[in-house]
This record gives structure tokens, sequence and C-alpha cells, in this order.
């Protein structure tokens, strides 16, 4: 049976609980302010309008995976950069990222089987396992993907990957496919769970705030090119180590975003938001997200009066 927007939203509501107001995902974070300055390599490979070289505003968002608001950050979990850039004309494009490097499913219903077998219970392990004999693409990602969910030192200092693959077309209206990494411009040893529990439930949101208060938090963007007979539409494959990169662009956290999601104001971090010279693969869990979205944001959004 195919799955619906609204049965993906379910089953998210199932698992962290339901929250209003809140994302279904990457319920608790920290948004900012910031600029992207792309690369003349980067303005190469795409003619799209924030890719040029002139810095373009952006809105981002710091964040964990689950869709708990309360959720201690010293837990284990997935952690997300998104980024919405506003382009001269007054339109927008969007890059969604997380710091687990392999996405572990091929399909929205195979992902909502693991959201459900990943949920804390007696029967977890079992569920786990019956996930992962269905679904056996999984294991190759889980050493990478297991280390991603430790708590980290700060969201300044992960890897964060944009899984899915977009095609990126240039003034001469040459494409090639390409898959981001933000990579951060500082690094730092992880905690352990002691020291992470130790600096308390929101360690992440405060040590973020505080960074900002200091100065400019940057990433890399980092593409990687693919080739012939890579695979673009499945977001759990891993395109060799000998393909091309590029450094794109820089994103450069500036501050505090304070205005936005304030009176009911509803912010929205779409991967399928593109614009003129990057187009969407068919991988089927990015041609999902847009629909999960719109389901996502009618139930976040206040009721009308």
């Amino acid at each position: 049976m195919t799955l619906t927007p609204d049965q993906a939203i379910d089953a998210a509501n199932e698992v962290f609980g339901r929250h209003p107001g809140y994302r279904a995902l990457h319920a608790k974070g920290t948004l900012c302010t910031g600029t992207f300055t792309a690369t003349p390599a980067g303005a190469r490979l795409t003619r799209a309008a924030h890719m040029q070289g002139k810095p373009v505003k952006v809105t981002a968002r710091v964040s964990n995976g689950g869709g708990n608001p309360d959720v201690p950050d010293y837990l284990p979990d997935v952690r997300g950069l998104a980024v919405k850039c506003y382009l001269p004309d007054g339109s927008r494009t969007d890059i969604v990222a997380q710091s687990a490097p392999r996405f572990p499913a091929r399909t929205p219903e195979a992902f909502v089987e693991l959201m459900h077998a990943s949920h804390p219970s007696p029967s977890m392990p079992l569920k786990l396992t019956r996930f992962l004999a269905r679904n056996p693409v999984a294991i190759r990602g889980l050493p990478a993907n297991t280390l991603a969910l430790l708590p980290p030192a700060s969201y300044a200092v992960i890897r964060y990957y944009a899984v899915h693959a977009y095609r990126w077309i240039d003034s001469d209206g040459v494409s090639r496919y390409v898959r981001y990494t933000l990579v951060p411009h500082v690094s730092e040893r992880p905690p352990s769970p002691l020291q992470a529990r130790s600096r308390g439930r929101d360690y992440l949101q405060d040590d973020i705030r505080d960074r900002l208060s200091r100065g400019p938090v940057r990433f890399k963007l980092e593409l990687q090119l693919a080739e012939v007979g890579d695979a673009v539409d499945d977001p759990t494959s891993v395109w060799p180590k000998s393909r091309q990169v590029v450094i794109a662009g820089t994103l450069e956290l500036t501050g505090l975003e304070t205005e936005r999601e304030t009176g009911g104001d509803v912010l929205v971090f779409d991967p399928v938001r593109v614009t003129d010279g990057i187009e969407l693969s068919d991988d089927p869990i990015l041609r999902f997200r847009e629909r999960a979205y719109s389901a996502s944001v009618a139930r976040r959004a206040p009721p009308a009066g």
C-alpha cells in the first residue's frame, strides 16, 4: 500500500508524541541569520542566482532530529542544518542537511518502518532486526550513522550531508548531478556521553547562541560531482571517493533570528524548493518530502480565526 503524507506525519507523531505548533521532525532547534557567498568554481557549475558570487541573505536552523521539542540535547540523535537562501528576485531556495552521512532507506515506506523500529521499547531489537533483514542496504551505513548519533561538542563543528542528488545546469546548458556537504570551518573533539550530560539539557542551543555572540560560524559548501553510472536517484547509494569535489561557497551564520516563527509564523525548509539552474533527481524520498512537509505545515499552522 502506498504511504500518504498524512500517514507519514502520523507515524512521526506516534514515535515522538504530538506537539502542536512544532515540526513533526527536527522539533527542537535554534534559528540563525547570515549570508551565503558562492565561489567562482560554484558559479561555473550552475546559473542559479545565489551561486553567482554576490552574498545573499539566509535564514538557517540548527536542530536535533527527533520530533520532541523537550528532548535533552545530550541524548543520541541526528542533528540538522537547514538553510534558506533569499534570491535577488524575491524567491527562495533551500538546502536541508543532516549529520548522518548515509540515508538508511530507499522509499518513504521503509523510512517510516525504521522510525517505528528505532523507537526505544522492549521490542526495539526485534523490530530493528526485521527492518535490516528487509532492507539490507541500511546495514552498510550503520557504522557511520551510529557515530553521527553521538552528542557533538557543538552544532558548529558537525559535517552536514544533504543526502539527495540534484542536477546543476550551467549558463551553457551543460548539466551534472551533485551532492552537497556543509563542512565546518572548525573542529572539536566530541564530549563523552557523561560530559555532554553534565553540560545540561539545552547545551547545544546555549552553545550556538554563545558562539554567535562572539563571531560568525562558518561552513563550506562542498560538492561531490557524479559521473556516468553513479546512482543519482537512490539516497542510500555511495559515490566513489575518487569523484571530483568542488568548494562551491561559504555559509556564514552571524546572529540569531528573532523575528521568524513568532506570532503564528510558520517557517519551512524544503529540500524540493529549488530555483532555475538546479533541478531535482527522481529520488523517491526527495519527491515525497515536499508532500510530507505540506502535511506537517498544515498541522503546525494556527487555526483560522
